[in-house]
């Protein structure tokens, strides 16, 4: 057999084994398991609902875990995501993690959801009655069937696997909120675990119910892969708070005020079109009170007028009606969504902006008093050393032609005939005072 043959059997062969072992290293991993974690903390919004959609639409996983830690949020956006869950073809779990973190509100309903709801210890669940955006509960009947809807809703899902339903009821009509330990003694959660891994491991072999049927999780050397929000997602979620979106309002409203005071100044016109566009879109995730807005906007055109007529008694006014509007700015009268945390913007914020808005103002106030009682005529002190021409004689008081005006003046050296030439030595009151240009002819 000679060489060439020879070379080519072993370049075959080896082809033969590279392409073998792709073949393996793809069925092994194609084999293991990928354990997709999401991350959702806070109030519940639409960005945290589209966060969810996508991650649980748009990827291949064994399963899906929440890590969520939240006081409660919208109830459609809750719903959506309830919805989302309970479609999945793929087992999801949330985890109340860390210790400390709470599933409150919305975010019972969520946990009562997933496929496996589990808990790490030292944390919280419950919680769940509707109430308005103040804390207080909701009057009336209104208050009655969103209780009743609420609780038909937590009840349906406790029943769909088989978990505490009853408690998940009183979660709702009484306000019930329990520990993690309580929650596993009661059958309100499914197991506990101290950290992700080891929620992980502990699902191996568990079979779950999904709406394909049930399905048995194989989690034994999982690749847990973290599925954070877009830095667009994060930006907004983090904007969605009390705090943040009654600063966007504040200075979007001053940047236009300045801008209406200064036309042409550009910077802040661009600066509070950006910010009450954001403000807008973050109040809708927000229980905002238009009678609040009204108010701050009052309050702003007060201290505005007030640089106008020049007093003080429409700033007090301002005060007033910007500490009301702070005060009331998410704090609606009928709730947005029942399931929604008391929200309220701090009031150590609100103290500190009522201070500053009213000393800016008051700055500018002050600053146009001052200029009221400079009387200091514009253009006169230039004309020290100019040459004029003598109008009407001086002797020693008559009138001068400098500066392209007339200006009465008093002469050093009179008499000064009309028609000499004159220099301005100097400036009283509203007056020159002038000596010849040059001496008289002999």
């Amino acid at each position: 057999m000679g060489w060439r043959p020879m070379k080519r059997a072993i370049v075959a062969v080896l082809l033969v084994l590279m392409a073998a072992s792709a073949l393996g290293n793809a069925a092994a991993q194609a084999s293991q398991p990928t354990v997709r974690v999401l991350y959702v903390k806070g109030i519940i919004d639409p960005v945290t609902t589209r966060y969810v959609q996508r991650a649980l639409e748009q990827t291949q996983a064994s399963l899906y875990v929440i890590v969520l830690d939240t006081p409660g949020g919208s109830l459609q956006s809750m719903r959506d995501i309830v919805q989302v869950i309970l479609g999945s073809r793929v087992p999801v779990a949330v985890y109340v993690s860390p210790p400390g973190a709470r599933a409150g509100s919305a975010g019972t309903f969520i946990t009562l959801a997933a496929h496996v709801a589990a808990m790490a210890p030292s944390t919280s669940i419950g919680a769940a009655h509707p109430v308005e955006s103040t804390g207080e509960d909701i009057p009336g009947v209104l208050g009655d069937k969103v209780t009743q809807d609420a609780a038909a809703l937590a009840r349906s899902l406790a029943e769909r696997y088989g978990r505490n339903a009853q408690w998940a009821e009183d979660s709702v009509v009484k306000s019930l909120a329990i520990t993690s330990q309580e929650a596993l003694r009661l059958n309100v959660v499914d197991l506990l675990a101290d950290d992700l891994p080891g929620l992980v491991a502990a699902l191996d072999g568990r079979t779950v119910k999904t709406v394909d049927g049930e399905v048995t999780l194989s989690t034994r050397g999982a690749t847990i892969v973290d599925m954070r929000m877009t830095p667009f997602e994060s930006f907004l979620h983090t904007l969605v708070n009390p705090d943040i979106a009654y600063v966007l309002w504040i200075v979007g409203m001053l940047a236009i005020i300045i801008e209406l005071y200064h036309p042409g100044a550009v910077l802040p016109g661009i600066t509070g079109a950006i910010c009450l566009i954001l403000a807008f879109v973050v109040s809708e995730s927000l229980p905002l009170n238009w009678g609040g807005i009204a108010l701050i906007v009052l309050a702003l055109i007060f201290f505005a007028l007030d640089i106008k007529v020049s007093g003080f008694a429409l700033s007090v006014g301002g005060v007033i009606a910007l500490v009301l509007g702070s005060l009331i700015l998410f704090s609606p009268l009928t709730p947005p969504s029942p399931t929604l945390p008391r929200l309220n913007v701090n009031r150590w914020l609100i103290a500190g902006v009522t201070a500053g808005t009213a000393a800016l103002f008051l700055f500018a106030l002050s600053a146009g008093f001052r200029a009221q009682r400079l009387r200091v005529p514009v253009g006169i002190q230039t004309l020290v050393g100019v040459e004029g021409i003598v109008q009407v004689d001086m002797d020693p008081s008559g009138i001068v032609l400098a500066g392209s005006e007339s200006w009465s003046a008093v002469a050093e050296d009179p008499p000064i005939r009309a028609g000499e030439r004159v220099v301005v030595t100097g400036v009283d009151g509203v007056k020159l005072v002038v000596r010849r240009a040059r001496p008289p002819e002999a």
